[in-house]
């Protein structure tokens, strides 16, 4: 079952971040949202809609909207914790996917990924002769039993309290036995120098943005810890122009891909959601709903169209 909103998610997410405070029918001299003297500023004509203290929906030009200050840095012992009372989940609709690789190009840019290396792999599948192919994005699974974490001699990778599981590359010795225990392969290795900007290079470390990256380090999707920490989606969802991706919190259960909200429990029940080897019992917060009345015909890599039904 669909539970849509007229206001989409991804504006009230937006709006949390834009401005405080919102009160609606404020005048031009008591508007909280102006900055310096009000003959000064100007309407740009974008209207961002806001949610107000009274629970309203109300429109404020985006001209008048006072900038939000940077955040200070998350310590690391704050990154190690993760954030309290949420449990994050994504769901990947594979209907959707047409091998557009935009999630792929969002996470290899925010992320300084190492040229020739992915963190979001699009991989080509087909489950029998008789089925069309499909494209199937795979991250990582974020797993509440990550046996990466179980063999990792140095806690450099953990799992956190809201289910999010990172790599610490300041204890990252490179051993590589998190690689090899990884079921869904979705680590990789830095081998070389990832040819960083210097203001790049010149940031403090942080496990939640995981840049700078480190020579002789393992890297992986790491969910974005610090967007969501700012009420933001994983680069991967937003960059998705055809919503395969969907993220929530399963507490609350609702996942979103900005323009769409669902009941989580009701997407899965619904639309046969499954996690990629099961059996295994590594439990993966990665789901992901069939290949069935597909959006768009599979292409292979030479352009051709394959129309086979599911």
């Amino acid at each position: 079952m669909m539970n849509t909103n007229d206001t989409s998610r991804r504006e009230f997410l937006a709006a949390g971040l834009l401005a405080g405070v919102a009160l609606a029918g404020c005048s031009s001299r008591s508007n909280p949202f102006q900055t310096g003297d009000t003959d000064l500023v100007k309407p740009s004509g974008k209207m961002v809609k806001l949610l107000s203290v009274d629970g309203e929906v109300i429109e404020v030009d985006e001209a008048f909207l006072k900038p939000v200050p940077d955040l200070p840095p998350v310590s690391n012992e704050a990154a190690r914790a993760g954030i309290k009372g949420k449990k994050f989940v994504m769901v990947i609709d594979l209907s959707r996917c047409k091998s557009l690789k935009k999630c792929q190009t969002a996470c290899n840019h925010m992320h300084q990924v190492h040229p020739g290396q992915n963190w979001i792999k699009v991989y080509p599948m087909q489950d029998a002769d008789h089925t069309a192919p499909y494209w199937q994005p795979t991250t990582c699974m974020h797993c509440d039993e990550p046996p990466c974490v179980k063999v990792c001699p140095v806690d450099a990778t953990f799992k956190r309290q809201d289910g999010i599981v990172l790599i610490d590359s300041d204890r990252c010795i490179g051993c590589r036995f998190c690689m090899a225990a990884c079921p869904y392969s979705t680590r990789v290795f830095n081998w070389g120098d990832p040819g960083l900007s210097p203001e790049v290079a010149a940031q403090p470390y942080s496990c939640e943005t995981s840049i700078p990256q480190k020579v002789g380090t393992v890297g992986k999707c790491d969910f974005c810890p610090d967007m969501v920490r700012e009420g933001k989606l994983p680069h991967c969802v937003s960059a998705c122009p055809n919503g395969v991706f969907m993220f929530g919190d399963i507490l609350e259960d609702t996942v979103t891909n900005g323009d769409e909200t669902f009941r989580f429990s009701d997407l899965i029940r619904d639309k046969a959601g499954y996690r990629l080897m099961e059996d295994l019992g590594t439990k993966p917060s990665v789901y992901y709903l069939p290949p069935v009345n597909r959006n768009f015909p599979f292409k292979n890599e030479e352009g051709a169209e394959q129309t086979k039904k599911s």
